[in-house]
């Protein structure tokens, strides 16, 4: 049987992404196609990455006829697990083709695993659930022997006009017993391309884990769930070393929720970079609770991290409370504080509107970000995502609008304490109020150590200054406690 794979996102659907332009190839869809390869398929990737239309796809779908057709989205993204319309309705529009040219239709997604019924509406014959490497080998082997569908565990599918949902799938524990990614099968030279006309390097993507154990009460986790498992570091660095001889990066990025949590991790990782002299670049996401020992930090720093994205979330307790993120305030201060003494970039995601938060708790954040002055920030707004806490508390809000229709879209989908146009101006307010401070640093370093890079970081005074006080007018007037900004 062949079968050909797809993803759901598309760059050009996702304006603030296609302009960033740092495109990351679909590593969950590149593990599941490795997985299906070993047990003797043959498979094609479509990528939709740098397509123009759902409409791209038809060509392909006509001249290689393929039994199965797979659209398998890349759960260790965090665009893929915001369930964006534009490329839901996509997704919708890829299916529904290929079941018209008479293909089975397997659909894996985070939007497809809380919102199957649409799917299987818009074409899919069968949604996989969770984890699904195994889920959709099983399907494939369902479909080749015309055999049922009901023992499978992880998928909802349609019988007798009814929708079915299975028991939930048993995630894989050891990682590494699952073959490589098929980094092979996609055309990196289009990823290179980009990265190192807008940026002069390359960066590729790899995970070390999968899940989070953490309960954050609006983060969901429809593919992993809770449980966490890691790859060991010795599989991760001969991956890379591979890799890396064969395409050029000089970058990774790890994309797991939270990055070297086990217990010696680490000190391991450091071991076998070091064995076989693995000379990288790295960034990674990870928790202000966990970056507090100094051992761990110096492993990052000796193995090539230089950056670390934190989820700082807020800058008022009473808010990470409410959370239940289980860190405090003072962790996220201490954390930056060691990382920068390694000399590792610190970046803050913050997050606006959750339930409860006033003018003094948004005080809170901003006096944060300007104490600590990180090296970039990241600002979103609270995001509804079902099976979550947060989620139930404010569903039946979410009557017109429940996703947003791209990355940029930062639309308050909830009633939250203040207007929802005030939290759009608030983010941009937060970030030229952030970048003024930056270009004040760099004054006070160009006055002690003249360079261009301060110099020009300093000039960005003269648009800053006008452009914030333009903004916190607008906020004023959308909302009178905006004043006490």
């Amino acid at each position: 049987m062949k079968i050909l794979f797809t993803h759901s996102y598309f760059l050009k659907f996702d304006a603030k992404q296609y302009k960033a332009a740092m495109p990351y190839p679909p590593l969950g869809t590149l593990y599941v196609m490795a997985y299906l390869r070993e047990h003797g398929y043959e498979v094609k990737l479509f990528d939709t990455m740098f397509c123009d239309s759902a409409q791209d796809i038809q060509g392909t779908i006509d001249s290689y006829q393929p039994d199965i057709f797979i659209s398998y989205d890349d759960g260790f993204n965090y665009l893929t697990k915001m369930c964006l319309t534009n490329m839901r309705d996509a997704c919708f529009e890829m299916q529904q083709y290929a079941k018209y040219k008479g293909c089975k239709v397997i659909t894996s997604s985070s939007d497809a695993a809380d919102h199957y019924n649409d799917y299987l509406e818009h074409g899919a014959d069968v949604i996989a659930i969770g984890e699904a490497e195994q889920t959709v080998l099983e399907l494939c082997e369902a479909f080749k022997n015309n055999s049922e569908l009901d023992l499978i565990s992880g998928i909802a599918f349609i019988k007798n006009n009814e929708i079915v949902k299975t028991l939930k799938r048993s995630v894989i524990k050891d990682l590494d017993t699952l073959p490589a990614p098929a980094w092979d099968l996609i055309d990196i030279a289009l990823y290179k391309n980009m990265w190192l006309r807008h940026h002069g390097y390359f960066s590729l993507n790899f995970v070390t884990t999968r899940g989070c154990p953490y309960k954050c009460n609006w983060c969901a986790k429809p593919i992993y769930g809770n449980r966490y498992n890691s790859h060991s570091p010795e599989n991760i660095v001969l991956q890379i070393k591979k890799w890396q001889q064969q395409f050029g990066f000089t970058h990774v990025w790890f994309a797991d929720d939270i990055f070297g949590l086990k217990p010696n991790w680490l000190k391991e990782f450091e071991f076998y970079v070091k064995r076989e002299d693995l000379k990288i670049d790295y960034k990674i996401q990870s928790r202000a609770d966990l970056l507090l020992e100094e051992d761990n930090i110096q492993h990052l720093a000796n193995t090539g991290c230089n950056m670390v994205w934190m989820g700082a979330e807020s800058g008022s307790q009473k808010i990470l409370d409410a959370m239940d993120k289980g860190t405090k305030v003072e962790q996220i201060y201490k954390a930056t504080g060691l990382l920068k003494k390694h000399q590792i970039s610190v970046a803050l995601f913050l997050q606006l509107g959750y339930l409860g938060e006033t003018i003094e708790d948004i005080k809170l954040t901003i006096g944060m970000v300007e104490d600590l002055l990180p090296d970039d920030i990241g600002i979103s707004v609270s995001y509804p995502l079902p099976g979550t806490i947060f989620y139930v508390k404010v569903k039946e809000q979410l009557k017109e609008k429940s996703n947003w229709k791209d990355s940029d879209d930062l639309d308050m989908m909830f009633a939250g304490t203040y207007h929802k146009e005030f939290y759009k101006y608030l983010q941009r307010y937060i970030h030229k109020r952030y970048r003024k401070q930056v270009a004040i640093k760099s004054i006070r370093q160009f006055i002690q150590i003249p360079s261009f890079t301060n110099l020009k970081r300093g000039l960005s005074l003269l648009h800053l200054i006008p452009k914030e006080r333009m903004i916190k007018n607008k906020l004023t007037k959308i909302e009178a406690t905006a004043k006490q900004l």
